[in-house]
């Protein structure tokens, strides 16, 4: 193996035969990146000088001299990523064990994302989660996987009704943490991840440039099964459930179509009025899951709305909670990680903002997008069937998962943001 390229933090300016300001430059001692007094600024520079390694052709780096807290060389290590996850950093410090398990942990969430939906449908997908959280936690995880027509058995009308045109048949994982192995150990969290292996819109269909990166629907399962597994390798004491809603959402004379309407467990009827806005028809049985299960605290994760993209862009995810207290905890815990998340709007009167004269609710207005406020009328829906009003729930809208070409911080494909704030909740017990 070659040796490492070492990259330093200096308070000297780049040369003058640099152009512009430029903050990192290489010289014979390797990559250098220029201090700065804003940390948040700081961070990003030394993610773009990961990137520019990376660009240079460069496999393998480590940082050198002083000045590398945890965070410093976790935004290296992000830029320092391609798309094919061979790139390698050497962390330093004492921070390296931690390090190197983000790092394991990025690889395999950003895998999964990444790989095309021939590879990662529905049951594959379940199937990967369990395999790689037993192979870390052993006995401690047991799990079933409930597929095909056994969702209408118990209830699952929405997974099985986006994803029953598909030839790959739709699924719930429910895989059990519970590091005491008593069965009356209470669950502290709940996880839910929107599982849409591939999306088509269904007969509200995208566009071919639209649907390209559609492999990527099922980033929200991704990021909390990859959430669970830092945990755990951290040292995780409490007892989680992770509830996955998988589903290919495709076209055939079976699929659903607009004017539906579906029954759900707990009596609610949804009007289908977008076949696209189909996440949240999945996770509305998640949430009805850990209901059931009496989870104390709720997060789920997923690519849900574009209109969350429009709100923070593509480097912030999205959270929406109405509980004050358990939104405070995501806000601190995403800050103690340095992962961009910013709190959007939602009231109890979101609930309503989808009307249908057919049912109880629309899943989406019918316009394009949604219409005004479509990523908090999507949290809206869904806090329908929050337990308990909401209490204790938060909703990740994951609009940094995946990005669609490389910039100046990240390569094309999954960034697993999201990963890290959601695990710290869980170790921190927030």
């Amino acid at each position: 193996m070659s040796s490492a390229v070492k990259v330093y933090l200096t308070e000297q300016a780049a040369p003058e035969s640099f152009k512009g300001n430029t903050r990192h430059y290489m010289n014979e001692a390797g990559m250098q990146i220029v201090l700065q007094n804003d940390e948040a600024s700081l961070l990003r520079t030394i993610q773009q000088a990961g990137r520019k390694l990376d660009q240079l052709g460069v496999r393998l780096i480590t940082p050198a001299g002083d000045g590398w807290s945890r965070d410093r060389q976790w935004a290296l290590s992000l830029g320092f990523t391609d798309t094919l996850s061979t790139n390698q950093v050497q962390f330093t410090g004492d921070d390296k064990q931690a390090l190197d398990i983000y790092a394991d942990a990025f690889r395999w969430t950003r895998q999964l994302i990444n790989l095309p939906s021939s590879e990662i449908y529905p049951e594959s997908l379940c199937d990967r989660v369990a395999e790689k959280l037993q192979d870390v936690a052993g006995d401690q995880v047991s799990w079933r996987v409930v597929a095909g027509d056994e969702l209408l058995k118990e209830g699952r009308m929405g997974i099985h009704t986006v994803g029953r045109a598909s030839a790959k048949r739709p699924a719930l994982l429910e895989l059990d943490f519970n590091p005491t192995g008593a069965d009356d150990t209470p669950i502290h969290y709940a996880l839910i991840g929107k599982g849409i292996t591939f999306d088509t819109g269904g007969y509200s269909i995208k566009s071919s440039e639209g649907m390209v990166a559609m492999k990527c629907d099922m980033g929200g399962a991704a990021t909390v099964a990859g959430a669970l597994l830092v945990a755990i390798r951290m040292g995780l004491k409490k007892r989680v459930k992770l509830l996955l809603c998988c589903a290919e959402n495709m076209i055939d004379g079976t699929a659903y179509k607009n004017g539906d309407i579906i029954t759900y467990k707990d009596g609610q009827t949804v009007e289908i009025v977008n076949t696209d806005a189909e996440g949240r028809l999945v996770l509305a049985d998640g949430l009805l899951r850990a209901g059931e299960l009496g989870a104390e605290k709720i997060i789920d994760a997923a690519t849900l709305t574009g209109a969350a993209q429009v709100a923070v862009g593509t480097e912030y995810n999205a959270l929406f909670s109405v509980d004050d207290e358990a939104a405070q905890a995501a806000l601190q815990s995403a800050a103690d990680e340095s992962e961009p998340l910013w709190r959007l709007p939602l009231a109890a009167f979101h609930k309503d903002n989808c009307p249908s004269p057919f049912a109880d609710t629309a899943n989406s207005r019918p316009v394009k997008g949604g219409g005004a406020g479509g990523a908090s009328n999507a949290a809206g829906f869904l806090l329908r069937f929050a337990p308990n009003g909401g209490k204790g729930w938060t909703h990740f809208d994951l609009a940094a998962a995946y990005q669609t070409q490389n910039n100046a911080l990240w390569p094309a494909g999954a960034t697993a943001l999201g990963v890290r704030s959601i695990a710290r909740m869980m170790l921190a017990g927030r």
